[in-house]
Formats: C-alpha cells, sequence, structure tokens
C-alpha cells in the first residue's frame, strides 16, 4: 500500500568563511520556502559564526558546522579550533554528509561553491544523486570577471561536478544585470540547467520591533558596509566629508558590521562622537528596518544591499570595492547603466568635497522604481515555483517506487 507523503524537506548549505552575504541570502530563501508551503522544513548547514544572532521563523532551523576564515593570502584557516584547517574541513565534510543522510531532504540546494569549501560537499553530493535526490546550485548574479573565474573553476574540478551532480542552476538576478557563467567554457548540458529567477525581494514584518536611535531623527542616510570586514573604506570617506561639511541635508546612520576589526571600530566610534548629525552602531539583525526608514542608502553594493535597495524602493549611492573580486564594481557598473543607482569609484584619496557633493545630490536621484525592468524582484516566486517542481517529481519518483515495492510483496506479483 503506498504510504502517504511526509512533509517536504529542504537542506541548503553555506559555505560561510566569512562575512553575511550566503547566511543572509539562505536564511531569506529558507525563510520564503516555509512561508509559501506549511508542510515544507528548511534546514540550513552553516559556518557563520554568527548564525545564531539571527531569528529563524517556525520551520526554518541551522546546524553549525566549525568555521573557517580566508587569510589574505587566499588560503584557509579555522575559527576557533587550533588544529590544522585539513583537519576542519573534514569535520565540516562529515557533519554535511551525516546531516544530509538522516535529514533525507527532497531537495539539496548549494550557494554558490559548487563542491563546497575545499570539496567538502562532494561526497553528500554523491550521496543524495545516488539516492535520486534534486541537487541544485544557487549563483547571485555576479561572481566574478570570467578571466579570473574561468581558471579558479577549472582548478576546483567545477564543470564535471556542474554536469554530473547538479539538476539545475538557479542564478538569483536577471541577464540585464550580468550573466555570471559569461566567458566561461561550459557545455550545453549545463547551459540547459540555468534559470534566472529575478533577484530576492526582502520585506519587513509588521510586528517586528522598530530599531532605536539614540543621536539623530529620521530622515537620515543609511551608511551600510556588510560584515564589515573589509568596510573601512566608504565609512571613512562618508566621515570625512561630515567633518569637512557641517551642512549636509540629513544626518548618517552608520552601520559598521559585526566583522570590523576592534580598533578600526573603536577609531570610527570616536570620530562619530564628535559629530552630532552622524550615529554609529556595530550590528543589527533587522537591517531591513534601516533601510526601509532611510531616506537613501549608501554602501559597497554587495548581493544583499543591492536587493534590499531595489525591495525598499530607496536611492542609493554605491561605492564598490574591486578587490580580491571585481563583483561589487561589476553589479554597481550594469546597474547605473540601467538607471537604478549611482557608483562611485574609490580613487584612494577620498576627497571629502567628492563625497560630500555625492549626498547633496543623492536624495534628487532617480528612484530605482523609475526604472522599468520585467521580472526585477521575482526571485522569492520563482524559487518557490522552483523548488515545487522538483519537490513534486521526486515525490512522484518515490511513490512510483514504492508502489513497484509493493507489486512485488503482493501475492502473486512478479
Amino acid at each position: 500500500m503506498t504510504q502517504s507523503p511526509r512533509d517536504t524537506r529542504v537542506l541548503i548549505y553555506s559555505h560561510d568563511s566569512f562575512g553575511l552575504g550566503h547566511l543572509r541570502r539562505c536564511r531569506e530563501i529558507a525563510h520564503t520556502l516555509a512561508k509559501a508551503e506549511d508542510n515544507l522544513s528548511v534546514l540550513i548547514l552553516s559556518g557563520s559564526p554568527i548564525i545564531g544572532n539571527y531569528g529563524f521563523s517556525s520551520r526554518v532551523d541551522f546546524v553549525r558546522i566549525p568555521g573557517v576564515i580566508k587569510l589574505r593570502d587566499g588560503d584557509y584557516t579555522s575559527l576557533s579550533l587550533r588544529i590544522d584547517i585539513s583537519d576542519t574541513l573534514a569535520i565540516r565534510s562529515s557533519i554535511i554528509e551525516h546531516t544530509a543522510k538522516v535529514y533525507d531532504p527532497d531537495i539539496f540546494i548549494v550557494d554558490k561553491e559548487p563542491l563546497g569549501l575545499r570539496g567538502e560537499v562532494k561526497s553528500t553530493l554523491e550521496m543524495l544523486t545516488a539516492r535520486g535526490t534534486p541537487c541544485v546550485l544557487g549563483l547571485r548574479d555576479v561572481m566574478d570577471e570570467p578571466d579570473l573565474l574561468a581558471p579558479e573553476w577549472e582548478r576546483k574540478g567545477v564543470e564535471p561536478a556542474l554536469r554530473n551532480y547538479y539538476d539545475d542552476i538557479w542564478i538569483y538576478g536577471l541577464p540585464q544585470i550580468c550573466d555570471p557563467l559569461e566567458g566561461i567554457d561550459l557545455p550545453p548540458s549545463v547551459h540547459r540547467k540555468v534559470t534566472y529567477t529575478g533577484y530576492l525581494r526582502r520585506s519587513t514584518t509588521e510586528d517586528a520591533p522598530q530599531p532605536r536611535l539614540e543621536k539623530i531623527k529620521d530622515p537620515f542616510l543609511l551608511v551600510t558596509v556588510g560584515g564589515g570586514g573589509d568596510g573601512e573604506a566608504i565609512i571613512d570617506w562618508v566621515l570625512r566629508a561630515y567633518e569637512t561639511d557641517h551642512d549636509l541635508p540629513h544626518p548618517a546612520l552608520i552601520v559598521l558590521g559585526p566583522f570590523m576589526g576592534s580598533e578600526l571600530q573603536s577609531e570610527f566610534i570616536e570620530r562619530v562622537n564628535r559629530l552630532d548629525n552622524v550615529e554609529a552602531i556595530t550590528f543589527d539583525a533587522q537591517l531591513e528596518a534601516f533601510v526601509k526608514r532611510a531616506v537613501a542608502v549608501v554602501g559597497m553594493g554587495g548581493y544583499n544591499t543591492f536587493c534590499e535597495i531595489l525591495s525598499f524602493d530607496k536611492r542609493a549611492l554605491i561605492v564598490p570595492r574591486t578587490e580580491p573580486r571585481l563583483e561589487q564594481f561589476i553589479r554597481a557598473s550594469r546597474a547605473q547603466d540601467l538607471g537604478l543607482l549611482t557608483m562611485l569609484t574609490d580613487d584612494g584619496e577620498r576627497n571629502p568635497a567628492t563625497m560630500a557633493t555625492a549626498l547633496r545630490n543623492l536624495p534628487q536621484q532617480s528612484l530605482p522604481s523609475e526604472t522599468v525592468v520585467p521580472g526585477l524582484l521575482d526571485g522569492r516566486r520563482n524559487v518557490v515555483k522552483l523548488t515545487n517542481q522538483w519537490v513534486s517529481r521526486r515525490q512522484r519518483g518515490l511513490a512510483t517506487l514504492e508502489d513497484a515495492r509493493d507489486d512485488v510483496m503482493m501475492p502473486g506479483g512478479s
């Protein structure tokens, strides 16, 4: 007899070596899926050291694997444990595979790294593929310039993984902004797996507590640098503008980020304390609430910040980093060409007058909504639709297999 279908299980992997980008994107996807389907649960595998600082909705949970951090030379080391990186990765890989084996997901979504950090997801992909579990690679809209990404993927053996393990490739963006696989030699069979979902719309919950400001009042400019590990340049430049020009039309709220070094944080806070119209906080898990309240946003142009700018229809000034990847620069320059935001390039000198002029002009520029881009923020809806399609395929396959087993077990079955 055929058993009634169980509740749907989604497993999401995010390597999270540093920063907030991957974690926030995966959390958004998890909450979107859980909200859309009452009989669906999501488990996130993450190495983020601050994943516990975030709230998770009903039927969404996480497994924290040992953290790692990327060094300036490109190598990795254990974040907290005093053990060799190879041992850390072995532990992570074991936890990932064992969790997947017991949880037995109906779909496995891998964020950004096709084989995981240093190949730690390969054995899990092999196991789930053998089980017939759909495996999906989720990519942000921009990865890096092809001249750098192509040799990196060749070194990591990505192309065979895309052919052999992945059923689908979701790009959380639109080709009008960027094709992250452009310039990479991939077979037609891989390109046929690609679906552009559109960007992931962000929202705030009505009952969420509103963050309080101690020093400044609305309307304000929001200055955000994501995790803050590499955002000191833009914060320094904004502060120079406010230190030099005391008549800027709006006060500024600066979010330093949880990964900014303590010495830099202290230095910036000292400078902020000397200014009447600038306030600084280290971190707030409800950053979307600040974006919604802000009159405009100043940021580096990471994926999540870009989604928030579009979702809350905010004028934005983006100062993208250009090292070690050109991801932010590519995204910002394409978005500026479409009229979605304004980009300012850091020339190293950080002239206060240049930033002050840009801040003065910011409230007068066009809103993102004034540029019509079909499907721009359809990401959440399409991720739900695609997930349901793959889950249905798998569950139909399991039901067919179960019926076949029952036929074999029945008297007279052949």
